[in-house]
């Protein structure tokens, strides 16, 4: 019987711990290319603006990309105001060309977060992103995706 209430409250515990998403959307490229004319785009709803929240973009490519890292626009939208577009670097190797992200076989992930962040409206969010290198596509890139969580309290 102690064990099952050990196992009870460990259980709650981790699940009062928990952050949940609110949203998760990946935009998965055609044939491994990010071509000039594609623009994925997310649309976050945000219902509370007294919460902090986590923006997360995670690259996946493949061990065949050829660069050390992926310069992107982000333009946001808030649902009142102007667009912001701003330039961002999601590093992918080291200067010795060793994986930074996660590597799992011939898929590495890598993320480009902005932790705790406070949004001033209520309402839907637009997103988009464009590579940004002189390129017009960039190959072994499979998806980009956006996930949004509450923030820890902590």
């Amino acid at each position: 019987m102690k064990n099952l209430i050990g196992s009870f409250f460990i259980i709650a515990i981790l699940a009062a711990c928990s952050t949940d998403a609110i949203y998760t959307k990946a935009f998965r490229f055609k044939n491994s290319k990010w071509g000039l004319n594609d623009h994925p785009k997310f649309i976050v709803e945000i219902k509370d603006t007294t919460q902090l929240y986590d923006f997360i973009f995670t690259l996946r490519s493949t061990t065949d990309y050829a660069f050390s890292n992926l310069w992107i626009f982000l333009r946001t939208t808030p649902p009142y105001g102007k667009s912001v577009r701003e330039p961002f670097e999601i590093k992918i190797a080291d200067p010795k060309g060793n994986w930074i992200g996660n590597k799992s076989g011939t898929v590495v992930e890598n993320e480009l977060s902005f932790k705790r962040r406070k949004v001033p409206f209520k309402g839907k969010y637009i997103f988009e992103l464009d590579q940004a290198i002189t390129q017009k596509k960039v190959d072994e890139l499979l998806d980009i995706s956006l996930e949004v969580r509450k923030s820890d309290t902590q």
